[in-house]
């Protein structure tokens, strides 16, 4: 993620409506004292049942991805600890960058990825998108060329997370935190028609961080901007689940 750069344009609001393909989940939580209600997408999309041994999986996106902002990692690290404890021996290529944007994983991402031969694929993108200033339509033409490539050049599951709302980072001026959500919601409802198109699966962590980041100081690293340890701790707990049933783990 990186700190906005140019003014952020009032958008509609809408609400984010998260559909399932054979499996619907609105499920309430309590974790660490803390609610959530998590909505995700779960497609079909998956490692076939006979899949038990260790896995090639590849993260793409930006710093959350990488971790900027914690000591032990971002959510991949801790999703990747997770898959070695059901499957041992599984390899991670985490290619994600810090400010990268849509733009970037297409340029400096997908085909390296891709060489990897991976059987698992998380993207977490697009805040960056917004901070620099690209527009939803190009945003969406790129998110859509990620994916349809990913589909047609893989046979790895795909599951993709959506636009966390930090729109109430202390980093954020306030002043701008209203327009600034407002596009998080826009950009994510663009993101969520492309997954449900390609049959990829979304965890909701739009949901989860609008629910709980203004709450939760603790979530927010020092800069005010990234999640801290905590905070991915957080998100990888929430983030489990999909992956689990993803991979046959649940």
């Amino acid at each position: 993620m990186h700190m906005i750069r140019v003014a952020i344009l009032a958008v509609s609001t809408l609400i984010l409506v998260v559909l399932m393909a054979g499996c619907n989940s609105g499920k309430q939580s309590r974790q660490n004292g803390v609610s959530v209600t998590r909505l995700t997408h779960i497609s079909r999309n998956r490692l076939t049942d006979s899949m038990t041994g260790p896995i090639k999986y590849l993260a793409l996106g930006d710093s959350t991805g990488a971790g900027v902002g914690a000591r032990d990692g971002g959510y991949v690290a801790r999703l990747f600890k997770r898959i070695t404890g059901v499957r041992p021996g599984s390899a991670l290529t985490n290619l994600c960058v810090s400010g990268a944007t849509t733009s970037d994983v297409l340029r400096g991402q997908l085909d390296r990825g891709m060489r990897a031969d991976p059987q698992l694929v998380t993207l977490g993108i697009g805040i960056n998108d917004i901070g620099h200033g690209l527009t939803l339509e190009q945003f969406s033409k790129n998110y859509e060329e990620i994916l349809s490539r990913l589909k047609s050049d893989t046979k790895a599951a795909i599951v993709v997370t959506n636009i966390p709302d930090i729109s109430s980072a202390p980093r954020i001026p306030k002043a701008i935190r209203t327009e600034y959500h407002q596009q998080i919601v826009a950009f994510n409802q663009r993101l969520q028609e492309i997954a449900l198109r390609h049959e990829v699966s979304v965890f909701d962590i739009y949901t989860v961080t609008h629910e709980e980041l203004s709450s939760h100081p603790e979530f927010f690293s020092e800069d005010g901007f990234h999640p801290s340890d905590e905070g991915y701790e957080f998100w990888a707990k929430q983030m489990w689940p999909i992956i689990a049933l993803t991979i046959g783990a649940a």
